[in-house]
């Protein structure tokens, strides 16, 4: 499945690209291809929030969203599967048109899920909440193409960045430039032009945004406007 797909692929970028990954926990579900359509100019990903009302308190959408929306849009799909058994689903997601998924390393059997995606595969990722240390996810590092660190609880959009979690940021951008790996280092939670030059600073080179992209008229303006505070705060 992996090589009939890989083709498919759209370019996922080098690592270490700045990217910005507009979230669709923040869009309006009743035009979801359409508000795609209008931040995929401006956005390299595209971040598709999955919720199982278990892993979270909260449910959101399926593989069938994604097969739906694969079918009018080449951006690349970056899955963030806040699940209890995400390896129950990950077929499901990499034949929707995934191109990668991140799984939290709290739910445990990490090295497991990652063999799993690779041989489905997906770009692999692994996630770690607010209070989760750097600790668990260093033995996966040189296995991982991307860490996600939450800078927020995961579950509902719309929350206020954690600054403390920039800490994080830097132990895993110094881990990684250390070992010199190939890991792209994402953020996720109350991203806007003000959080998303620290997160940079600290080492952060994938943004998701959603409330400050799709909470604007013109989201693809807004997405514009956080590129342009992530480059303006790393010089």
């Amino acid at each position: 499945m992996a090589g009939e797909r890989d083709h498919l692929r759209p370019n996922s970028g080098q690592p270490g690209d700045i990217r910005i990954a507009p979230s669709l926990l923040a869009a309006d579900f009743g035009m979801l291809a359409e508000q795609v359509g209008e931040v995929a100019p401006s956005a390299e990903w595209l971040h598709v929030d999955v919720m199982d009302g278990h892993f979270v308190p909260n449910v959101s959408i399926g593989p069938p969203v994604v097969a739906s929306l694969r079918r009018h849009t080449p951006l690349f799909f970056d899955c963030h599967l806040m699940m209890t058994e995400p390896g129950r689903y990950l077929e499901e997601f990499a034949e929707a048109g995934a191109d990668g998924c991140t799984v939290h390393v709290e739910v445990g059997g990490s090295a497991g899920l990652i063999a799993q995606m690779r041989h489905l595969g997906l770009r692999t990722g692994l996630a770690l909440n607010p209070d989760t240390p750097f600790e668990a996810v260093e033995p996966y590092l040189s296995q991982v193409d991307l860490v996600l660190c939450m800078t927020v609880f995961p579950g509902f959009g719309g929350q206020s960045f954690m600054g403390e979690v920039m800490d994080k940021v830097t132990q895993v951008r110094a881990a990684v430039d250390a070992g010199s790996l190939a890991v792209d280092i994402e953020v996720d939670g109350g991203i806007d032009v003000a959080t998303a030059p620290l997160a940079r600073r600290a080492g952060a080179n994938v943004f998701v945004a959603g409330s400050a992209i799709f909470g604007h008229d013109r989201p693809w303006e807004a997405a514009d406007a956080i590129r342009r505070s992530v480059l303006a705060g790393a010089e």
